[in-house]
């Protein structure tokens, strides 16, 4: 199982919507397969584990990191294949929350004589599709808060400079963290300030995606009252930007012609409703955000308890105390009222430090 999860970890950037599955088959107590699922349309992880083994697996064992799947989509029912296939055991991590599944598809290989057993290595498998599970069983996806730091706390200069705080191996570690996500989420202050592009900047090979197209990510603006620029980089040419907003008028036909989605999301005293947006992205079978923003949409995300991770580079530099913060939390008073977070990680890239956190509402 633990070789079956490793290979899903490789399957993360290509799978979404679907989540990343690996599968090993093992017959006469050796590794006849291993394979993950493929892009959408494409096999899932026990199907091409059959197809790339040329074994007898007829007795064997399959060692699977989420419940296989037993309803017609865009490709044929997993159980179908398994149960084809002559396999006896079946060894699931965990059950998929997707109601076309949940344990459907255990019930449908138990009924053909197949044993299954449940539950091995289910967190570490969990943590492999954590944005899936989440949109499945919520309706939104997963958040995770991107932001790179000084010592001293802070994320930009007075006047808004803020290129560069890490250096290249921790930027580098960006690229990954997009190429994993579904959505890159910012705010049109930011878009006004640095008129990023917020896509993924790295090869396939650079990846260890080999053989596979890079995703690029959806593009995902929050403009209240819709200024963004009809030229700006954010919007690109691949009609996969979204801008949320409240007042329809502004520049939306020049953007909506500059392959923008505009899409109009209620409001919370004259703020876009950050949970309504969120969730019109589970809509959109986006099962990850990753939000690169200002202090100020960052902040909100966290008083609304929006955000599940935050993954914050630190840099060997002080940027003085008139630089701008991490998050704009100036309501939080006394101790009692401090967000408490648990740490999950921690890693030096070149000169920085890598520090992974959940916040514990």
């Amino acid at each position: 199982m633990s070789l079956a999860i490793e290979t899903a970890r490789r399957a993360r950037n290509i799978t979404t919507p679907n989540p990343a599955i690996g599968c090993v088959i093992v017959v006469d107590e050796k590794v006849a397969s291993t394979a993950h699922t493929m892009p959408a349309g494409d096999l899932h992880a026990e199907a091409q584990a059959l197809l790339k083994t040329d074994r007898d697996v007829m007795g064997g064992t399959a060692y699977v990191t989420l419940e296989p799947c037993c309803h017609h989509g865009k490709t044929p029912p997993c159980t179908e294949a398994i149960i084809s296939a002559g396999i006896k055991r079946v060894v699931i991590a965990q059950r998929d929350p997707n109601p076309l599944v949940a344990g459907k598809g255990v019930a449908a290989l138990q009924a053909a004589g197949i044993e299954v057993e449940e539950g091995l290595l289910a967190n570490e498998a969990a943590q492999v599709n954590a944005g899936f599970l989440k949109r499945m069983k919520s309706g939104l996806p997963k958040v995770t808060i991107k932001a790179a730091m000084s010592m001293d706390g802070r994320t930009a200069m007075a006047s808004g400079e803020s290129k560069w705080i890490t250096g290249t191996s921790a930027r580098q570690d960006v690229q990954q963290l997009r190429a994993r996500s579904c959505a890159i989420m910012t705010g049109i202050e930011t878009v006004l300030a640095d008129d990023p592009s917020m896509t993924v900047r790295l090869s396939a090979s650079e990846l260890g995606q080999d053989g596979f197209v890079v995703r690029q990510p959806w593009r995902v603006i929050l403009d209240t009252n819709m200024r963004t620029p009809a030229n700006a980089k954010i919007i690109g040419e691949d009609s996969r930007s979204i801008i949320f907003h409240a007042d329809s008028s502004g520049e939306k036909s020049a953007l909506e012609s500059s392959g923008a989605n505009c899409v109009i999301v209620d409001t919370d005293s004259g703020s876009i409703d950050l949970k309504s947006v969120l969730a019109q992205l589970a809509e959109r079978e986006i099962n990850e955000v990753l939000v690169e923003a200002g202090a100020t949409l960052t902040a909100a995300l966290v008083k609304e308890r929006l955000v599940d991770e935050i993954v914050l580079y630190i840099a060997p530099k002080l940027m003085g105390s008139k630089a701008r913060p991490l998050f704009d939390l100036s309501t939080i008073a006394i101790m009692d009222d401090a967000i408490q977070l648990e740490f999950i990680g921690f890693t030096q890239i070149g000169d920085d430090l890598k520090i992974r956190a959940i916040p514990k509402y």
